[in-house]
């Protein structure tokens, strides 16, 4: 059974739960993101998996998922990493943002990290799709059009815009 932390608004670790009851109690937790580009400055894009039960078949960050019980952020990401594509990537801090998740209506605290990746990867496929890289404007024109975007995605694309424009 999957343990992750609970924390307060400062961050602070005051209890753990299983992530069912995370869930159920809505309580509040930690999330890492890694924001993967290759060296043109494309934008590596996950599809999750249909058989996800949140958001199945929608675009998400490469990498992404729960910081468990005990772990740092870089930990839990490096974790997450090598999970879901089968590698460990060089990273750098890049923002941590409270994020409400309406669907579930908690929140969350999203840490999130950037990288440069042009290796080879290897989706877990009870995970992922596929993933593509995509230059940033398409992606935008992608959520334009309604595409299915995982909403925590859509949220750090909003709100860090312009830092993202500026790292590639």
């Amino acid at each position: 059974m999957e343990y992750i932390d609970i924390i307060n608004e400062k961050d602070e670790v005051v209890g753990r739960a299983s992530k069912d009851e995370i869930y159920e109690k809505l309580l509040p937790h930690r999330i890492v993101h890694i924001l993967i580009f290759n060296k043109k400055g494309e934008l590596a894009l996950q599809l999750r998996s249909a058989k996800k039960s949140f958001c199945p078949l929608h675009w998400s960050t490469a990498v992404g998922g729960h910081v468990q019980a005990g772990e740092a952020y870089e930990q839990g990401a490096q974790r997450e990493c090598r999970e879901e594509i089968g590698v460990s990537v060089p990273m750098k801090f890049f923002a941590k943002d409270w994020y409400f998740d309406e669907v579930r209506e908690l929140k969350k605290l999203l840490c999130t990290f950037t990288a440069i990746f042009d290796g080879e990867i290897k989706i877990e496929p009870e995970e992922v799709e596929r993933i593509d890289y995509f230059p940033l404007a398409r992606v935008y024109e992608m959520m334009e059009k309604g595409e299915k975007f995982h909403p925590e995605l859509l949220f750090l694309l909003n709100k860090h815009s312009k830092q993202l424009t500026k790292l590639i």
